[in-house]
């Protein structure tokens, strides 16, 4: 299973996605998490390890990877490691860091003024999410960057399940329903999962979305919040988020 998630700067998608990353271990799952962010550096923080290559520069940067495509021209080949399928195990070592049972791939950065846009990036995390193919107990939880861009590139159509994180604002409310919008047309299943959940908000919050969508509600944690301000290692395990993970992996 390929899982997205997705939301507003800030929601708490990153934290989500390793949190829900180390349930899914728990479960006896392989777990792949992907950091499709080409703007919001420090997911390996939150996992605790020392970042591994991006795919991005071991294809040569943004020109290599460029050049390669010119060269292939050929949409189902852009770099020579995706050529057709593989498994998680066919990846390159040194593109992967380990912890907690969680394996780490980073897609790339963008890292300098003026240096262009973050389409080869784009275009990478998609091949790459088709390239995979997933064993019985093998998963993908892939951190993408803030908005809506990534379904405009196309990455939802590899992926599914897209879960949007909502938190408290109504710029989340308005991104929740441009999303729901844009998975009917992918095609796609799209749920809900509420964060920074206080008891006397929560309703409002629901009564802005499709209850039916709504899988989980994330209570507002100190400690949780500081360790994501601060980006160091997340240390707790919540059982809602366990919740969370039972419910989508229920059957499969």
């Amino acid at each position: 299973m390929k899982i997205e998630i997705s939301g507003k700067g800030g929601s708490g998608k990153s934290t989500l996605s390793v949190l829900m990353a180390r349930s899914l271990a728990k479960l006896g799952y392989r777990v792949l998490l992907v950091d499709g962010d080409e703007s919001n550096v420090g997911l390996e923080n939150l996992v605790g390890i020392t970042p591994p290559v991006h795919l991005l520069e071991y294809l040569g940067g943004k020109k290599g990877f460029k050049d390669k495509l010119n060269q292939q021209m050929m949409m189902d080949n852009p770099a020579g490691i995706f050529s057709g399928k593989q498994k998680i195990r066919d990846l390159p070592r040194e593109c992967m860091a380990s912890s907690d049972g969680v394996d780490l791939v980073i897609i790339g950065k963008i890292h300098h003024f003026g240096e262009g846009c973050a389409c080869p990036i784009g275009i990478l995390s998609k091949k790459f999410l088709s390239s995979i193919e997933l064993g019985e107990k093998e998963i993908i939880v892939m951190d993408t960057e803030a908005g809506v861009e990534h379904f405009g590139r196309g990455i939802v159509g590899e992926c599914d399940l897209v879960l949007g994180v909502i938190d408290p604002t109504a710029e989340s409310f308005h991104l929740a329903r441009k999303m729901e919008a844009m998975a009917v047309k992918a095609n796609k299943e799209l749920g809900f999962i509420l964060n920074k959940v206080d008891p006397s908000i929560e309703p409002v919050m629901r009564r802005h979305l499709d209850e039916k969508k709504i899988i989980g509600a994330i209570p507002k944690d100190d400690l949780i919040f500081m360790e994501s301000l601060e980006g160091r290692k997340l240390t707790k395990n919540l059982p809602e988020i366990d919740r969370i993970c039972g419910r989508i992996m229920g059957g499969k």
